[in-house]
């Protein structure tokens, strides 16, 4: 059984920086592409960033592209969203998610993904 566990939320103020780090244990970390999605309080899950199998490819929502980062360690089967210039608009739970896959492809619908943390909370004050 995959577990994901995500860690490094927290309480900001605007134009901060925070990293969150998933920890992937049960099965290797090259099987899967990994994303992040995040939701606010009354709006449904959005996708944010994702990261193909052995991390040749990357895509990000419109939202974040240019302020967030997602990367992966093979070595220590762990997914990164570096978070700079953060706004209060970010603010939601942030999940990983993973999907087994034996593609390069990345995936940025949450109905895509086969595994999911117990979420984050990233709050972002003005």
């Amino acid at each position: 059984q995959v577990q994901l566990v995500e860690s490094g939320g927290g309480l900001v103020q605007a134009g901060a920086s925070l990293r969150l780090s998933c920890a992937v244990s049960g099965r290797a970390f090259t099987n899967y592409a990994m994303g992040w999605f995040r939701q606010a309080p009354g709006k449904e899950r959005e996708f944010v960033a994702t990261i193909s199998r052995r991390g040749g490819n990357l895509n990000y929502a419109d939202a974040v592209r240019g302020r967030f980062t997602i990367s992966g360690d093979n070595a220590k089967n762990t997914v990164y969203l570096q978070m700079n210039s953060l706004k209060p608009e970010d603010t939601a739970v942030y999940y990983c998610a993973a999907k087994s896959t034996s593609s390069l492809y990345t995936y940025s619908a949450s109905a895509q993904y086969d595994y999911w943390g117990q979420g984050t909370q990233v709050t972002v004050s003005s």
